[in-house]
């Protein structure tokens, strides 16, 4: 770090090193543009979100990390399952509900993706060892620096301000990518965020040793994510495989169920569990081997994602419950989209306008809605969802999104069709799946940007 800042010490900050933060800086390394990365944290440290989705494979690929995710040898992710002990029959268009729905991303070839598996993550190591890459690229890594405040006044290079040694003290650059995750830093400074007026989910989450994944039912899917349904209104259990013996329990519930006071989530934790006797019994046999921690506050959206010399990516410009594991997966792809514009305008002279992250701004608005539309109307009617999965017509359609490709359309058909049926079966009280709906309402929360 220089002190003088007649020019840029860097051509791009980046506030947060995780998968995001490290995407960008990877990226742009790669590109040959000097960028440096403001990482709070100390890592490895443990995070929410271990479970990856097939669309971070091809920024692994451009990026030239894929091959050291295989040598990691964390769980590879073939699929997803979800289930429920619910004994209530339902017959719709030919397909009754049962207790478990799967699928596997072997069904669709995806672009850019040459194998058909993703992964499943021990946070710490696998955001170390993403950052680690970057840094090997060029990018340079600054960890237990925290920007607390950017200045982003007009005619001046923006200022990223953070404390060291007792002193504030900053650098500048021309562009600032704010990655700092559900701190949401420079939104928040801004007043652009905005809390979302449907989602209000809470989690409560730890590591368990020893816990049997093996469902005797549907035998060799151990290593798959799991998705339990509980008899709780739009709450769920997530299952997924961090080693050969260690998993990873949460459960994901609205706000109105979950505990006030920090004595009672515990018990809370074991009496949800205990809603789902197959699981119950399975989970009182393993051992905890983590605090239990908590996750509030979930959903919220940007008004605005990018402007003059600035942009957002990942949690830290938008944030939805995370039932189809996305969160890695935007935030990585939002890196791409974004990193690409700051290239060619570095290449067209450097002014980083906002109408210089466009294609950014439009495809990842994209991308973000059909991913809330798909949960919406999953909460809504989680049974529509078990429909278009076994539904021919539609299962491919249903993958694709599962698979993350979410950017290449504004509205994908699957989604005009889930939100037709749900609509129908809001409207007609005697309609079969009437009694199956969610209490979420299929109001859609559009963020302005």
């Amino acid at each position: 770090m220089t002190t003088n800042h007649t020019e840029a010490d860097f051509e791009v900050g980046i506030i947060g090193g995780g998968p995001g933060g490290a995407a960008a800086a990877a990226y742009l390394a790669k590109a040959g543009i000097s960028c440096a990365v403001f990482e709070r944290k100390m890592f490895p440290r443990p995070h929410i979100g271990e479970s990856l989705v097939p669309a971070t494979t091809r920024v692994f690929n451009e990026l030239g990390f894929l091959e050291e995710m295989e040598n990691a040898n964390f769980p590879k992710k073939y699929g997803a399952v979800w289930t429920t002990t619910e004994d209530r029959p339902v017959y719709f268009n030919d397909y009754e509900t049962d207790d478990f729905t799967d699928i596997l991303f072997a069904e669709r070839k995806q672009e850019g993706v040459n194998q058909n598996y993703t992964y499943h993550v021990d946070r710490g190591r696998f955001d170390l060892l993403f950052l680690q890459h970057a840094n090997k690229l060029g990018a340079t890594v600054y960890q237990g620096f925290g920007i607390n405040k950017v200045e982003l006044n007009e005619g001046e290079l923006p200022k990223l301000h953070f404390r060291m040694g007792g002193k504030d003290m900053f650098v500048t650059v021309k562009m600032v990518i704010d990655a700092s995750g559900r701190d949401a830093m420079l939104g928040t400074q801004l007043g652009v965020r905005v809390k979302d007026s449907v989602f209000n989910q809470f989690a409560y989450h730890a590591w368990f040793d020893n816990y049997d994944r093996e469902n005797p039912k549907h035998p060799n899917k151990k290593e798959y994510i799991f998705v339990h349904f509980l008899p709780i209104t739009n709450s769920w259990i997530w299952q997924i495989p961090i080693t050969e013996t260690i998993t990873s329990i949460g459960i994901v519930t609205q706000n109105v169920h979950f505990p006030k006071t920090k004595e009672g989530r515990e018990k809370w934790f074991w009496d949800t569990v205990d809603s789902r006797p197959d699981i119950a019994e399975k989970l009182r046999k393993a051992t905890r081997i983590r605090p239990f921690k908590e996750e509030c506050d979930y959903s919220y959206a940007m008004k605005q994602i990018c402007g003059d010399r600035w942009a957002l990516i990942g949690d830290a410009g938008r944030f939805v419950d995370p039932i189809f594991s996305s969160g890695v997966s935007i935030a990585m792809n939002g890196a791409r989209l974004l990193t690409a514009d700051i290239i060619k305008a570095h290449k067209e002279g450097g002014n980083y306008n906002k109408k210089s992250f466009a294609n950014f701004e439009q495809t990842l608005r994209w991308g973000t809605r059909n991913w809330y539309d798909f949960i919406t109307l999953y909460y809504r009617l989680n049974f529509l969802f078990t429909m278009f999965i076994k539904d021919p017509k539609y299962r491919t359609d249903v993958l694709k999104l599962l698979q993350g490709d979410v950017y290449d359309e504004e509205t994908p058909q699957v989604l005009h069709e889930m939100k037709k049926i749900v609509k129908s079966v809001e409207e007609d009280p005697k309609h079969p799946l009437h009694n199956m709906l969610g209490t979420l309402t299929c109001a859609e929360f559009k963020p302005s940007f």
